[in-house]
């Protein structure tokens, strides 16, 4: 009796529950975790002021993960999207200061305009060219780079020369809950995540990404647009980093030829500990969000303990990269298989249910 009633609550969870909300509920408690050790370690740690400055740390990164996850979905990787949000950033903001009346959704629009142009750029080389991404954005990278060097260098854009709508924007409070600050600019992350969340769940385009990234020849045979939903995903992927461009000018205000260097590495981190496959094929943009939190509040408690260097939190930042790769690899894959069979035996079992009183009854 006891062993039947245990593959009977087995088989319910895996049956409500998928290994990647596994990873994802793992992450959750991690993440209470961190807040409880650095409480106790780090003065007013656990307090409005912290989650409020964790808030606005993580638009930028959240947005630019949901993107890259749409490219990695699909087995692909773009690495240019750091000097892809500098070149945005210094293009507009050079634009407002010629012309700081300019329409606040004319700005908007112009910064996701220039995205575009540089995903598509990408997208063609990988997708249509047949150039590995990782290659062909690490080219499109320096390209990037180098044209911001180039101009950066001669008048940076200053936040002083800004209008002040772009300068206040990130500062709006919108309502304060236990001295925790909503600001506009974290709703529009969670926005942009909801979105794309519901997308990769629900829309044709969402799950055929997931199709591409689990085994690409049997999307081939299948007939599905591999090429054009690849070029899609990177588009999208400079869409969005066009609009961290302009969040950027927003909170930051500054921009020079050193604004986002080595922000791929931390969006990459907050994907993959986020739970999706650096191989494609699984993921979610929920996981990037609690990735992103996890790596942000770290950072925020190492640099307030004092006994912790800047080399060590880069270290660590390396390390949980590999750890998350590593237990995706090893822990994810196990979970999968096991709940792969648990649903084979679940539904052999509902086949054979309705066919037992048939049985029965022709008896």
């Amino acid at each position: 009796h006891g062993p039947g009633r245990g593959r009977l609550v087995r088989t319910a969870f895996f049956k409500r529950v998928r290994p990647e909300q596994i990873r994802e509920i793992a992450l959750l408690v991690i993440i209470i975790a961190v807040v409880v050790f650095f409480a106790t370690q780090v003065p007013n740690f656990a307090s409005g002021r912290t989650f409020t400055r964790v808030a606005t740390t993580i638009p930028i990164t959240v947005v630019l993960g949901v993107g890259l996850t749409l490219v990695i979905l699909t087995r692909n990787i773009d690495l240019s999207i750091g000097s892809q949000v500098a070149v945005v950033a210094y293009g507009v903001g050079t634009f407002l200061l010629t012309d700081p009346s300019m329409n606040p959704i004319f700005v908007i629009a112009l910064c996701i305009l220039l995205g575009v142009i540089m995903g598509a750029i990408n997208g063609l080389i990988v997708a249509y060219g047949g150039v590995p991404a990782i290659v062909a954005t690490l080219g499109t990278l320096a390209i990037y780079r180098s044209i911001l060097s180039t101009t950066a260098s001669a008048e940076p854009v200053t936040v002083a020369k800004l209008p002040d709508w772009i300068v206040d924007i990130n500062s709006i409070n919108l309502s304060t809950i236990e001295g925790f600050q909503i600001r506009i600019l974290p709703l529009l992350a969670l926005a942009i995540v909801i979105v794309f969340q519901l997308i990769i769940s629900y829309a044709r385009y969402g799950r055929r990404l997931f199709a591409i990234g689990s085994n690409p020849d049997a999307a081939r045979v299948a007939g599905l647009p591999i090429k054009r939903d690849v070029f899609a995903a990177f588009v999208i992927c400079g869409a969005l980093a066009g609009l961290a461009g302009w969040m950027w000018i927003a909170r930051f205000g500054n921009v020079n030829t050193q604004a986002a260097v080595g922000l791929e590495l931390a969006v990459v981190a907050a994907v993959v500990v986020g739970g999706v496959n650096i191989f494609g094929g699984s993921g979610s943009m929920i996981g990037v969000v609690l990735g992103a939190m996890l790596i942000v509040l770290l950072d925020q408690g190492l640099i307030r303990w004092a006994e912790v260097s800047e080399f060590l939190r880069d270290a660590l930042l390396g390390l949980l990269i590999l750890l998350a790769v590593a237990s995706d690899k090893i822990i994810l894959d196990r979970l999968r298989a096991v709940w792969a069979r648990e649903r084979r035996l679940e539904d052999e079992r509902e086949r054979a249910g309705p066919a037992a009183p048939q049985a029965a009854g022709d008896g």
